[in-house]
């Protein structure tokens, strides 16, 4: 298998340094923490990325290109180079619900180009999102993020080993970073199923053993094609979800 991450929401600081003490005190094979950018809390990313880079060896902050504009310099690319952070992932992001949030029609090719120039030596990971749309169209979507210089994928979580092994099979030679979430309540079942269009598979429950299981699988699924995997515990107790499995 190539790399495990963890991604750990920066809610707040305290709240960071305490799920990373729980990463590091039970699961010590985890060497890498990603970290998404969410609005609805005032630590972004890259800050929180500063913040723990002393104490783990490799962090991966989200950018959002949809919060930044091409023409202006971005005060985040200094936090970067000052954290060390061996990559980044660039996604379009999500509208936000502030409107008084100001936001670019920043293309997130573009946005991935210009990352290339301004951070040497680190990598640009792009998004890819199986449930965005066709096949097709997403397959058109990744090639032109890759042109404009992403070095691999980081994948929206999947739930369905068999929609993994048909998207595995599209990707052969990418660096690909798998993602799982487990899906603990039928309210988070109907999120990934109404808003992101996502699916699952008919033998799905929304219980801690169900999403235990297919982490299991799908983390040997990743290790046999040699890929990476992150896992997003979301609202999940991290030692009771990953105890004994990783």
């Amino acid at each position: 298998m190539g790399d495990l991450a963890i991604e750990l929401v920066p809610r707040s600081r305290e709240v960071l340094e305490r799920d990373l003490q729980t990463v590091r005190e039970h699961f010590p094979r985890v060497r890498t923490i990603n970290i998404p950018d969410l609005l609805q809390f005032p630590l972004r990313a890259w800050d929180a990325a500063e913040a723990i880079a002393p104490q783990v060896e490799r962090v991966i902050p989200h950018l959002r290109a949809i919060d930044f504009d091409l023409q202006e310099d971005w005060p985040f690319l200094d936090t970067i180079r000052r954290s060390g952070c061996p990559a980044v992932l660039a996604i379009s992001g999500d509208p936000p619900q502030d409107m008084l949030h100001r936001t670019f029609r920043t293309p997130v090719t573009e946005f991935i180009s210009r990352l290339k120039q301004e951070l040497p030596g680190v990598k640009i990971y792009a998004g890819l999102d199986p449930y965005r749309s066709g096949v097709k169209e997403e397959l058109d979507y990744v090639r032109a993020k890759l042109n404009a210089g992403a070095d691999g994928l980081f994948t929206q979580p999947f739930f369905d080993l068999r929609f993994m092994e048909i998207w595995a099979d599209l990707l052969i030679g990418l660096d690909i970073w798998w993602g799982i979430a487990p899906v603990l309540t039928e309210k988070s079942q109907a999120y990934w199923e109404n808003k992101n269009n996502g699916f699952f598979p008919p033998d799905f429950e929304p219980t801690l053993e169900w999403n235990r299981q297919f982490t299991r699988r799908a983390l040997h699924f990743v290790k046999t094609r040699g890929a990476s995997a992150y896992i997003m515990p979301i609202r999940a107790d991290i030692r009771k979800y990953l105890d004994g499995i990783i």
